[in-house]
């Protein structure tokens, strides 16, 4: 089964005994056997796990550094029947001199052996008291548990086509990491073996120092700390194993468990080979020397049915509830400022905004009295306009006046029913005729009638179409496609519900909060079919095109994690694992990808909108796809799914 590019990846944290090798050597031995189970590919272990690493003077000992080789030796035999990778921290002699080492193991041979770059002297630490530093090591080899191994810091490791890094400890706290010229040499995951003892405040700053470092270096980044065992004498160490991925945290461990802990998650790494190669500024830095890069093929072992990490069925919607007003908040200030400067640039007191009680044009509607708020105009300059037509319901309809009235700009109504009666006939469409003609001519028609009424009041159309109807184009091409500018035009359906809600939330007239949240439980729809026999809304969007929810998710994934329609169904089942079946989700896959590439030619023509977050469709910005391109490729995969 094809893996995806996902690499399961795990820091353990095993209960050890400072000083005593044999018994670290049995619990690291354990862990990596249950990694193997789980299906881990690589799993690393804390620094100096094999002797503790508050050994102490003892460090120096010959018999302590003996012992440590000889549990190397033992750990190589263990894993000639694991199909992983192993990285575990011992010291080791080179020559005459000891350092703080990484050692790299797999299907009993020492891969390699990395050496701590930075050796700290300040605070509870001394550790040059004992260790060199392994800065300059390089095309070196060294003595470790009866094998010959290269040994430099500037190794990375390709096992199975992963290619990843190894850094200890203090190296990441520094201004330049190793990590980061690792990273510019090709390693898209990085170890750190550390041991890092608590202190108050200081986990807070390692945690976003190591999702910075995936951030910076565009990988997956491991850390896997010392844990209870350590615990002696002056210092505490708490467990830390975290697990990030270009700036998101995936695994966490449990910190101050008294029990040993493997933390384990599915890392993309197809993902941050797309990030590479969208991201100039890291092409342009990538290291142009050459480094020592050890291969190694092993067996492929067990592969766990659902993936070792979370997927977000809203990635577009924020989830973390801390932040959640601020995020909102963020959103509105980037779309109120955005036409606040085209309407100081026209110099437009004035802006026309088409009313339907549905979800986007009360986004667009919010965002414009925000804006004018913002620069200190009359609301009233604000006309809203109600154009009522064969589908529009009486739910709406009152919505849209509501809404109108509690925000105190100016109302107007213009039914387009006779308007498009009168096209109708002049054009020789017969009403009875429900097809794309009879539909369009209706937002066409209220097209004109905002763009007309702009003209009149000297004001701009507000564009209320979202970034969902653009992706799939669900919208008439020169109707509500059309505007002066669009508010709403990066903002995803999944998240307009959100902001609509937000606003409710926060709303302080009654009446108005009432109406917003109506709207909000309102089915989407275009509203250009006449109602059902009860007056009630016929015509709904995701009974046509399919679920907003589902169209977000593939959007995201196909245009900001680049991923291919059967990776997207991969992820879609476990993200909506209860929800929709398989069938389900790739029917409607089949009608994103088809509708995305034929509905090119209407973004290709869309009008200004501000970007809001990092998934867009503007032809000048973010997206640039001609309006023929065919979508054959991306079918045919489906087809096979």
């Amino acid at each position: 089964m094809d893996n995806f590019g996902f690499l399961k990846v795990a820091a353990a944290i095993p209960q050890v005994k400072v000083g005593d090798c044999t018994h670290n050597t049995e619990r690291i031995a354990a862990l990596a056997d249950e990694a193997a189970q789980r299906g881990v590919e690589i799993v690393a272990f804390p620094e100096l796990a094999v002797t503790g690493y508050t050994c102490g003077d003892l460090l120096l000992h010959p018999s302590l550094l003996d012992a440590a080789d000889e549990a190397l030796a033992d750990l190589a035999k263990a894993s000639r029947k694991l199909p992983l990778t192993l990285i575990v921290g011992a010291p080791l002699r080179h020559g005459s001199t000891l350092y703080n080492c990484a050692v790299a193991i797999a299907q009993g041979r020492v891969l390699g052996v990395v050496p701590k770059t930075y050796i700290p002297d300040y605070g509870e630490f001394y550790e040059n008291r004992w260790f060199a530093s392994g800065a300059g090591i390089s095309e070196e080899t060294i003595a470790v548990a009866g094998q010959q191994a290269d040994f430099g810091a500037d190794l990375t490791f390709e096992v199975n086509g992963a290619e990843f890094g190894i850094e200890i400890c203090e190296d990441l706290w520094v201004a330049v990491p190793p990590s980061s010229h690792l990273a510019l040499q090709g390693a898209k995951v990085i170890f750190n073996l550390s041991a890092s003892p608590e202190g108050v405040g200081k986990h807070a700053y390692l945690r976003q120092l190591v999702a910075q470092q995936s951030a910076r270096t565009l990988s997956a980044y491991v850390y896997c700390s010392a844990g209870f065992g350590e615990s002696s004498t002056d210092l505490v160490f708490a467990g830390n194993g975290i697990i990030a991925e270009n700036g998101t945290i995936l695994r966490e461990a449990k910190r101050f468990s008294l029990e040993e802990q493997l933390v384990v998650a599915d890392v993309d790494l197809e993902r941050l080979d797309f990030e590479r190669r969208r991201n100039t500024s890291f092409r342009l830095t990538e290291s142009s020397t050459e480094n020592t890069v050890i291969e190694m093929e092993i067996p492929e072992g067990l592969r766990a049915a659902a993936l070792d990490r979370d997927i977000d069925p809203m990635p577009f919607v924020p989830k973390d509830e801390a932040h959640r007003s601020e995020r909102c908040e963020e959103i509105f200030r980037i779309q109120a400022h955005g036409l606040a400067r085209r309407l100081a640039h026209t110099r437009c007191s004035k802006a026309v905004v088409g009313i339907s009680g549905g979800l986007d044009s009360t986004l667009a509607l919010l965002v414009t009295v925000r804006t004018f708020d913002l620069l200190g105009l009359d609301r009233k300059g604000i006309v809203g306009i109600t154009m009522p037509g064969f589908g529009t319901t009486d739910r709406t309809y009152n919505n849209a006046l509501e809404l109108m009235r509690g925000l105190g700009v100016t109302l107007r109504e213009i039914p387009i029913r006779k308007a498009c009666e009168q096209h109708f006939a002049d054009i020789g469409l017969d009403p009875a005729d429900r097809s794309a003609a009879y539909e369009n001519a209706q937002a066409r028609e209220r097209t004109q009638i905002l763009m007309d009424v702009a003209n009149m009041e000297g004001g701009l159309v507000i564009g209320t179409g979202d970034l969902s109807e653009l992706a799939l184009g669900w919208a008439t091409y020169n109707g509500d496609q059309m505007s002066m500018y669009g508010v709403n035009a990066s903002i995803p359906k999944t998240l307009v519900r959100h902001l609509v809600k937000w606003v409710a939330d926060t709303e302080q007239d009654p009446k108005t909060r009432a109406t917003l949240l109506d709207i909000i439980d309102t089915p989407v729809s275009p509203e250009l079919l006449p109602a059902d026999a009860e007056g009630k809304i016929a015509q709904k969007t995701e009974d046509l095109v399919g679920p907003y929810e589902l169209h977000d998710f593939f959007l995201y994934n196909f245009v900001r994690a680049g991923y291919g329609p059967a990776k997207i169904l991969l992820l879609a089942e476990q993200a909506f694992r209860g929800s929709y079946d398989r069938a389900t989700i790739r029917k409607w896959l089949e009608v994103f990808f088809r509708r995305f590439f034929s509905q090119q030619f209407k973004r290709s023509a869309m009008p200004d909108g501000p970007k809001v977050g990092s998934v867009t469709l503007s032809p000048r910005g973010d997206w640039r796809m001609p309006s023929d391109a065919s979508a054959a490729l991306w079918l045919r995969e489906i087809e096979e799914l």
